[in-house]
C-alpha cells in the first residue's frame, strides 16, 4: 500500500472543463488529486509516473471538430504515449470520463479486447440527433470485474454530451464485453432497477447506447470509461431535485472512494 494519500493526476487543457470538479470528488473520496496540464506532461514538468491514478475529465476538447475526443487521442499517442503505455503496463487506473471516455475508447487502450491496441467500439452522435442535458440514473453490472462498482446500489448524475451512443463494431465483440464483465454500467429506471435483457429506452437511455451500456472497463478492470458525470453529483446541492428528497449522493461517492482505494495499492 502507498503511504499516505494516493496522488490523482487529473489532466487539464484544449477545452477540458470538468477538471475542477473532478478534482474535488477524489479530493473528497481521500485522495490527494492535482490538475495538471496536457503541457505540462509533454514537457516532463510533470512525470505521470509518479501518480497512482490517471484521470481524464469531461468537455469538449478541441471542439470535438472532428469527433469526440479523436485529436486529443492523437496527441496523447503522439506527445505522451511513452508515459502512457507505461501507465497502462502499470496497471494504475485510468478513468476517463465524457470525454475522456471517447478519449480512451479512441486511442484503442479501451476495451483492448483484442490486446492489439485497435479501437474496437465508439461513442457516435446520439440517436436523439441532439445534444443531451438531463439527469439519469446508472445501475451496476453485477458480474462486472471492475472494483471501481463495488458497493454501489446505483448512481444518479447527469450527462452532457452531444456523442455519446456506444457502439461496438459488432454483435460477437458486444457479447464477449458481457461474457467478459466488461460492461460495468447500464443506464436504468430512476430507482436503480432494471429487469435482464430490458431496454429502458429514451430519456432514460439518454443517446440509445447499445443495450443501455454507460460505462465498460478493460481486461484488467483498471481501465475504465463512462459517458455520465457522476463528479457533479456528490453534494445533496447538486440535485435539482434535493428539495423533493430525490438527492442521491451514495452511489457517487463510492465510485470514487473506489478508486482512491484501487490507486492506494500502487
Amino acid at each position: 500500500m502507498a503511504k499516505g494519500k494516493p496522488k490523482i493526476l487529473v489532466l487539464a487543457g484544449f477545452g477540458l472543463n470538468c477538471e475542477r470538479e473532478t478534482a474535488i470528488a477524489f479530493n473528497e473520496a481521500g485522495g490527494d488529486a492535482k490538475i495538471v496540464h496536457f503541457y505540462q506532461l509533454q514537457t516532463r514538468k510533470e512525470k505521470m509516473e509518479e501518480y497512482s491514478a490517471f484521470v481524464i475529465p469531461g468537455g469538449w476538447s478541441f471542439g470535438d471538430d472532428i469527433a469526440g475526443g479523436k485529436v486529443l487521442a492523437n496527441r496523447i499517442r503522439y506527445r505522451i504515449w511513452d508515459q502512457m503505455r507505461e501507465f497502462v503496463q502499470a496497471e494504475k487506473p485510468i478513468v476517463g470520463i465524457c470525454n475522456g471516455f471517447q478519449m480512451l475508447v479512441k486511442l484503442g487502450i479501451l476495451p483492448n479486447l483484442g490486446g492489439d491496441g485497435q479501437q474496437e467500439v465508439t461513442l457516435v452522435g446520439n440517436a436523439s440527433g441532439k445534444f443531451e442535458d438531463r439527469w439519469i440514473t446508472l445501475a451496476p453490472e453485477k458480474k462486472s470485474k471492475c472494483a471501481y462498482a463495488k458497493g454501489i446500489d446505483f448512481i444518479r448524475a447527469p450527462v452532457r454530451h452531444g456523442e455519446g451512443r456506444f457502439i461496438a463494431k459488432d454483435g460477437k465483440l458486444l457479447e464477449k464485453l458481457e461474457e467478459e464483465g466488461l460492461v460495468v454500467f447500464r443506464y436504468s429506471h430512476w430507482d436503480g432497477e432494471r429487469k435482464e435483457n430490458e431496454s429502458v429506452g429514451y430519456p432514460k437511455n439518454p443517446n440509445g447506447a447499445h443495450k443501455d451500456i454507460a460505462g465498460i472497463c478493460d481486461v484488467s478492470g483498471r481501465i475504465f470509461g463512462m459517458m455520465p458525470h457522476p463528479e457533479c453529483s456528490i453534494f445533496e446541492w447538486q440535485h435539482p431535485k434535493v428539495r423533493k428528497g430525490e438527492a442521491h449522493t451514495k452511489g457517487s461517492r463510492k465510485f470514487f472512494e473506489n478508486i482512491v482505494r484501487e490507486a492506494a495499492k500502487d
